[in-house]
């Protein structure tokens, strides 16, 4: 569901264009690039920086020669190798899942099930915040024939304002059946037209029905900018998945925010004197469809569900669209034995309706898999009534013949009979007349309020406080939480070829990190014959690739060392082909893969410190090499891996970082983040950061040139000292300002090789 927003690259700058045509900069994607008058003499650079640092003069062979394994009769699709990995380690769990449901027999492992999902569901949200007084307000009203919309305001958590819409009918008695409404993505937030089109039909039919401005939607904006009057992200799912990237980091979620803003709502619905607290519905569309399936899951007050274009299945997911916005993707979920249908089991047997689409991007395929899976076992257990599924032949959105059906199921299952009448016309209210707020955002009405990151923030600080781990705690969370493996295959390689240069020889070849995962490199060897004077080895990495790299590997193997230069997976050639597109690749990093790797129970860091150890066995296998001699230079997003690896493994006796992001801490400081997703571990902040896994490495050197904040943006020395005061302490750690002016990297790098 990413945003239609359209990108494009001018003079280094992000340019957004709206669908209604207003053309603007936007604030995070401002020119970060240098000059930087004075701040360059003591800050470091950023990583756009380090990339031109690192691209010294052009090699003699272009970047296409030296990435060898995209030639299809070598690898015949490359650029899928780490979706392909992922997919298949998706497809075990789901049929190990596929098992675990077939023995579903009785109401009783129905329970037991519905509770296994909301503990872990819990657990994966970070914990039930505290049920704080709501503070609810009724600001205005709106009164129609038939019914009247009061806007209302409450604080789902102290300072965190919510604003919703309460529709009650004024025929009939109550009190009446309710209907929770969680709103979806689309533009117009609570003023959306199939959204009023919705309410006012069931309000008509004699529900009370509630609706609320979701994050980053109508009056609730997270970054909101005052100047365009409009968010500084295209959409709302960019909001949300800059937040849950922060979220990951300090183990909870953004689904937790959107979806404690739903029970809180529920909590107000049901306090309204006109709602009868036993027939209470919940439906909604898109997003408001997966908050639908989470808030049925979650609480029992909810008694009936229809959620419309959501439901669908992971394996149809991973082969189509692949994980969406931040709210929808939980750490872990298929390797805890979860898919779609677990939605609907975690309700406990409720009447559940799936509506769905057939030509929506959820695929329709899944969809079907998924109900025909609930009602093979629904069949079992006597609940057969209790699900159905609608399809109507169009498109995403809540269409009449899903609003339709909607309206019947609701009625017969919440009312005792199902009502047919045909949609009415709705008169439409415009934005304006549904707003909340005196300003038309809670960022300009309240301004003492807090918003998503101001809570994170509050919560990075608390952890900081706490943290005090040891080298040995760092090494043993670091391990559990990235998902670290230690090989256990023998080393396999392959060559390709060699090059002979002047004075060098590069052997072109692949190893084996792990059974489907094959890492394309060049091995750069000092002389033109074998040579049984064993030299220091070096594995450089380069988050590029190995052909943005390979002056400066072959400057160091001209010094006198044997350089490994690989792509690590997902990098250089290796890379998706869902991650070429460059400006969402700097926004996010590898996205896809990223949260694709989060749900079968991996980590991007933790695969990739698996790859730099691999290639540290290749290096020490060597004979050209003096495995006591290994050190090893990672760049921007290879550095975090790099220093996983080293924690892990001893071998490598010293290492550089550039680049590098100076602190999880950082990407919580900062409102922003970019490039963020394939350097997240999730819940790391809660045990330890950057700075204590460089402290645990001690006393082995780590040299630190140019580390960034989460922006990509240089950090001034004085800041570095201070965060890295403790690693600073064991004097093995040096911080280093370059100067690109002075002395190119590669020549800096260079003389910290010898």
């Amino acid at each position: 569901m990413w945003s239609m927003c359209h990108w494009l690259y001018k003079k280094k700058t992000f340019i957004k264009i709206q669908p209604h045509g207003r053309f603007w900069l936007a604030g995070l994607h401002r020119p970060l690039q240098p000059p930087w008058p004075d701040i360059v003499s003591f800050c470091m650079t950023r990583a756009p920086l380090v990339f031109l640092l690192f691209a010294a003069p052009a090699l003699a062979q272009n970047a296409t020669q030296w990435d060898f394994l995209s030639t299809a009769s070598i690898y015949p699709d490359v650029h899928n190798m780490l979706p392909a990995y992922l997919k298949a380690h998706a497809d075990t769990l789901l049929a190990q899942r596929q098992q675990t449901v077939s023995t579903i027999a009785s109401i009783t492992d129905l329970k037991s099930r519905q509770q296994n999902w909301r503990d872990r569901m819990w657990a994966d949200l970070g914990g039930q915040p505290e049920r704080t007084p709501l503070n609810a307000k009724t600001v205005g009203v709106l009164e129609h024939d038939d019914y009247r919309i009061e806007k209302v305001i409450f604080e789902s958590r102290p300072g965190f304002y919510v604003t919703a819409n309460l529709y009650i009918p004024k025929q009939g008695k109550g009190p009446y059946p309710a209907i929770l409404y969680p709103l979806g993505h689309e533009e117009g937030a609570k003023a959306h037209i199939a959204w009023q089109q919705t309410l006012v039909s069931l309000t008509r039919r004699g529900f009370v029905c509630l609706t609320w401005d979701p994050i980053g939607q109508g009056e609730r904006i997270q970054f909101y900018d005052e100047d365009w009057h409009d968010s500084k992200l295209p959409g709302s799912t960019t909001e949300h998945t800059i937040l849950g990237m922060q979220s990951l980091l300090i183990g909870t979620h953004m689904a937790q925010y959107t979806i404690w803003d739903g029970l809180r709502a529920l909590d107000y619905l049901l306090s309204r004197p006109e709602v009868d607290t036993n027939r209470v519905g919940c439906t909604g569309n898109s997003g408001g469809g997966t908050h639908t399936s989470y808030l049925s899951g979650l609480d029992d007050r909810i008694k009936v569900a229809a959620p419309s274009c959501y439901i669908t299945s992971w394996r149809r997911m991973l082969e189509s669209i692949g994980p969406q916005d931040a709210e929808q993707v939980f750490p872990f979920w298929l390797k805890d034995g979860f898919d779609f249908p677990d939605f609907i089991y975690a309700t406990g047997g409720k009447p559940f309706l799936i509506l769905s689409a057939i030509r929506d991007f959820f695929p329709i395929g899944g969809a079907r898999a998924s109900y025909q899976e609930v009602r093979q076992v629904y069949a079992k257990l006597g609940l057969s009534e209790n699900i159905s599924m609608f399809e109507a032949d169009d498109g995403h959105g809540y269409t009449l013949p899903r609003r339709e059906m909607a309206y019947r199921w609701f009625t017969r299952w919440l009312q005792g009979a199902e009502n047919t009448q045909p949609e009415a016309p709705v008169q439409l209210a415009t934005a304006q007349e549904l707003q909340c707020t005196t300003t038309g955002q809670v960022k300009t009405a309240f301004p003492g309020s807090k918003d998503v990151h101001a809570l994170n923030w509050e919560r990075a600080t608390r952890l900081a406080a706490g943290r005090n781990p040891s080298a040995e705690q760092v090494r043993t969370r670091a391990m559990e939480l990235t998902r670290f493996e230690s090989p256990k295959t023998p080393l396999l390689s392959t060559s390709y070829g060699r090059i002979a240069r002047s004075g060098i020889i590069v052997e072109k070849l692949t190893y084996e990190s792990e059974p489907g995962i094959a890492i394309p490199s060049l091995l750069f060897i000092p002389g033109s014959s074998p040579n049984t004077n064993p030299k220091p080895g070096i594995i450089l990495l380069d988050a590029r690739g190995k052909s943005a790299s390979a002056e400066v590997a072959e400057s160091l193997a001209r010094a006198g060392n044997v350089v490994l230069l690989p792509d690590l997976r997902g990098f250089g050639e290796t890379r998706p082909s869902s991650a070429v597109r460059e400006s969402r690749l700097a926004d996010f990093g590898d996205y896809d893969s990223s949260m694709t790797a989060l749900l079968v129970g991996k980590t991007m860091p933790g695969m990739r410190a698996l790859d730099i150890v691999r290639g540290v066995d290749l290096l020490a296998s060597r004979p050209e090499v003096d495995p006591a001699r290994i050190k090893a230079i990672g760049k921007d997003s290879a550095a975090i891996p790099l220093i996983y690896a080293a924690l892990f493994d001893p071998r490598i006796a010293s290492l550089a970082v550039a680049g590098m992001l100076s602190s999880y801490d950082s990407a919580l400081s900062e409102s922003f983040s970019r490039g963020l997703a394939d350097q997240v571990v999730p819940s790391v902040l809660t045990y330890f950061d950057l700075p204590d896994v460089i402290a645990a490495i001690a006393p082995r050197r780590v040299t630190i040139f140019n580390s960034v904040d989460a922006l990509g943006l240089p950090i001034p020395i004085e800041r570095m000292r201070e965060q890295y005061a403790k690693a600073s302490s064991s004097r093995s750690l040096q911080l280093i300002i370059h100067n690109e002016h002075q002395q190119p990297l590669g020549t800096a790098l260079i003389q910290w090789a010898k």
